[in-house]
């Protein structure tokens, strides 16, 4: 089906994070870069939008306040099979970056990530495809370890005896962790 609208866009593309003001400007952003555009904030209006609106590209956040990410990629799949996603989250693992593939995501992003970043990622063919660049200012092993820490904190609704209990330590030592600053980054010789 080609008509005006199709001729004078890159394609369709969704949008769902239900932070409002990041799936704004990200919309606006990607309209800029020639996409026809629609956003979600939630499960559910992403599933009824992408059922309406058939979208080529989808950018999703993993996690959403009415559930997970992953439902509205197994509905893209089922709805529109050539869907190009990219699975999104401030709280990336290996287990969710698998899961996400599997479920049909080609790309698997850190917030934050910029229009620039994610168009690269939708756009993505297998021979692009490459080991990325080691980071040129990584962060420290203290600091990797206080962020994991704060992680498992917060998904543990900042209960300390539970947080304590997955990170199989002691629950002093965890507060005690917790009372410090974050660690401070090195700075590069």
């Amino acid at each position: 089906m080609t008509d005006d609208h199709t001729l004078n866009t890159k394609g369709n593309l969704i949008i769902i994070d239900d932070d409002e003001v990041l799936c704004t400007r990200l919309g606006k952003a990607m309209e800029k870069r020639g996409y026809e555009v629609r956003t979600a904030f939630s499960v559910a209006d992403g599933i009824r939008i992408a059922h309406e609106f058939e979208p080529e590209f989808a950018v999703v956040d993993l996690r959403l306040a009415d559930g997970n990410g992953l439902q509205v990629v197994d509905e893209l799949r089922k709805n529109v099979e050539d869907c190009r996603i990219i699975m999104m989250t401030a709280y990336g693992n290996i287990a969710t970056a698998v899961a996400a593939v599997k479920a049909g995501a080609i790309d698997y992003l850190a917030k934050p990530a910029d229009a620039d970043m994610i168009e690269r990622a939708l756009l993505q063919t297998a021979d692009d495809v490459a080991f990325p660049e080691p980071p040129v200012d990584p962060m420290s092993a203290d600091r990797v370890k206080w962020e994991h820490i704060l992680r498992v904190y917060e998904l543990c609704n900042r209960n300390v005896s539970e947080t304590a209990r997955r990170l199989k330590m002691h629950r002093r030592t965890l507060q005690r962790i917790l009372a410090k600053h974050a660690p401070k980054e090195q700075d590069s010789a």
